[in-house]
């Protein structure tokens, strides 16, 4: 075979024009040649066995299988093959300068170097492939471990191309490794504070993929869509992506509502401002008439008993108002509203619900309402709080309460046409 590469080089130079030879030309012709040689068995196997190993893939579908396809190391696996016929290859090429020879030698080793780092980069990716299949893969993400080990694998790489190239033993460039350490700190300060954040993070369970949270110091309020080493992609609710430094979460304080989720409810917590003029006692028949509501017909029934029994022993001396008490309207509703939430079919009953009075202000009285929906759905959860306080500012005029608001130029005008 060698003696036929040889005969095909001669005559390629015999078709040469004389004034165009120079002492190299059969060198280069002979490498021209199996350059031509490597890429065409190159692109035949490599058609062949990425043929094969997808047909494989199709009768026998394994997720490994699929991750390793997916992520192409078959691929990148097979330039290891035309790089070992360079290396066997360069032997047939006469009259090759032994300096030319050597370099080329290192070359195709820092090449194939290049092309193991390469398919290991694969291997890795392969394996978070298969993480991301597994049920609670979103609990324990590994892709941070994952770039890590990813770029410890390109940094030994690195090294070991430079010392064959150079010619000098790994360890020559390796011992210079600490005099840089300072420099090494500087350029990769963010990396390892983003590689303790990342394990801290994942360790203590803090973030997961699909959590929503809420940073305000970055802009973002929405999903967790990736966790990497250096950074967290958020989608905002408005489909833009905030990206956040991993060793942020660290450093600011941001709210995770995966709690709320897994909770299976989520919180109302919002006002009535009463106006504090519309706040009396009830009269008689008012009382007569609000008792025939299903929802405070037990509690008016008990709080005559209470009431009249309290009179009686207090107001037989004296008439005065003081010395009496009686339901008002404020406290009525406040029972009426408990009653509702209580009752309302889209509330949680397992979590906490009240209605609480909280400090008068200059707007009037605020009365919360502090309950749990039983969907932690966003657009469902909206629904339900917008019913419950439609019939809450629907219904106060029944119990002789007027919610406060600012006058507005409607209630100037108003004023006017009635003077």
């Amino acid at each position: 075979m060698e003696e036929s590469g040889q005969l095909l080089i001669d005559r390629l130079v015999a078709l040469v024009p004389e004034e165009w030879h120079f002492p190299y030309i059969e060198t280069l012709l002979g490498i021209i040649l199996l350059g031509f040689l490597v890429a065409f068995l190159h692109l035949l196997v490599r058609r062949q066995l990425i043929r094969l190993f997808t047909r494989l893939g199709e009768k026998a579908p394994h997720p490994w299988y699929n991750a390793l396809l997916q992520n192409q190391l078959p691929q990148r696996a097979l330039f290891i093959l035309p790089l070992l016929i360079f290396y066997i290859g360069f032997e047939w090429v006469s009259d090759l300068p032994e300096e030319l020879l050597g370099f080329f030698i290192r070359l195709i080793n820092a090449t194939m170097i290049l092309v193991v780092a390469r398919t290991i980069d694969s291997f890795l990716a392969s394996l978070h492939s298969i993480h991301l299949l597994q049920p609670n893969a979103d609990r324990r993400p590994i892709k941070s471990y994952i770039q890590l080990a990813k770029v410890l694998v390109y940094i030994v790489t690195g090294i070991l191309i430079i010392a064959q190239l150079a010619d000098q033993s790994p360890w020559y460039f390796i011992s210079g490794i600490g005099a840089m350490t300072a420099i090494f700190m500087l350029v990769f300060r963010d990396t390892l504070l983003s590689l303790v954040a990342s394990i801290q993070l994942t360790n203590n369970d803090l973030i997961r993929v699909g959590d929503w949270i809420e940073m305000t110091q970055f802009g973002a309020d929405g999903d967790v869509v990736d966790i990497a080493l250096n950074n967290v992609r958020v989608q905002n609710w408005d489909k833009t992506f905030s990206v956040i430094p991993t060793h942020k979460f660290l450093e600011h304080s941001f709210r995770n509502w995966r709690g709320m989720q897994e909770s299976g409810g989520r919180r109302i917590m919002r006002s009535l401002l009463i106006d504090l003029e519309s706040i009396r006692f009830l009269t008689v028949k008012e009382v007569e008439k609000l008792k025939e509501s299903h929802l405070l017909k037990e509690y008016i029934e008990k709080k005559l008993d209470e009431v009249h029994d309290y009179n009686k022993k207090h107001m037989q001396v004296s008439r005065v108002v003081t010395n009496a008490r009686w339901m008002t309207n404020i406290g009525t509703f406040r029972v009426y509203a408990f009653n509702y939430l209580k009752q309302h079919p889209l509330t949680n009953k397992e979590l906490l619900t009240l209605v609480r009075q909280l400090q008068p202000t200059q707007h009037g009285l605020p009365l919360e309402l502090y309950t749990f929906t039983n969907s932690t759905q966003w657009a469902v959860y909206e629904q339900i709080q917008a019913d419950i306080f439609d019939h809450m500012l629907a219904i106060l005029p029944e119990f002789g309460l007027r919610h406060y608001q600012q006058p507005s130029g409607w209630d100037f005008g108003k004023f006017h046409n009635e003077k």
